[in-house]
């Protein structure tokens, strides 16, 4: 006879865990971990830089100040337009952690009303990049982290993440194949 499995007894999330292990193995590979966080009034970003709820910022070390990777909360200091700012993020408004240069990295469902264990109940989903074309991760449930062609900024305006001097400038050629979305298990 097949009896149902018992309910996973609730843990601890693993969010936070797979958030300190990619940012440790983009470190170690000398790539720039950005996170794109879904932002509301738990967040504290600097909300000039906020676009559609989303703010996407570099948590390398050269970018920040006093980083804590904890499990409940990503706190650090940064400059935005030359002005030091706190920032607190709650780690279940995090939706994806990835490297700059690449692409790869892992989205996370979008924080709900029930709080962490909620968010957490999906599978996180790998990013992989498409092949042969490093580029930003795309969209997992409503998410738009593929970088979106914009005007260049003047010099005066600040940006989320500090230019690097690999930056490429260029946005990606139209009809490019977006990266595919692997669920793991």
């Amino acid at each position: 006879m097949n009896t149902p499995a018992p309910p996973a007894a609730p843990g601890t999330p693993t969010r936070p865990y797979l958030l300190r292990a990619l940012h440790d193995w983009c470190t170690d590979n000398g790539l720039t971990p950005y996170i794109a966080v879904h932002v509301d009034a738990s967040v504290r970003v600097p909300a000039e830089y906020v676009k559609n709820n989303e703010i996407v910022l570099n948590i390398g070390f050269e970018a920040t100040s006093g980083l804590k990777l904890g499990n409940e909360f990503i706190e650090f200091k940064a400059r935005f337009g030359g002005t030091p700012r706190e920032i607190v993020v709650p780690v279940d408004h995090v939706v994806a952690i990835y490297a700059r240069e690449n692409g790869q990295g892992m989205a996370f469902p979008m924080p709900t009303a029930g709080g962490e264990g909620a968010a957490e109940a999906p599978s996180p989903v790998a990013i992989a990049p498409a092949a042969g074309k490093p580029r930003a991760p795309a969209p997992a449930r409503g998410l738009r982290l593929a970088r979106e062609p914009s005007p260049a900024p003047s010099p005066s305006a600040p940006s989320a993440a500090p230019p690097s001097s690999d930056d490429d400038p260029s946005p990606p050629a139209p009809g490019t194949p977006r990266p595919s979305l692997k669920r793991i298990k």
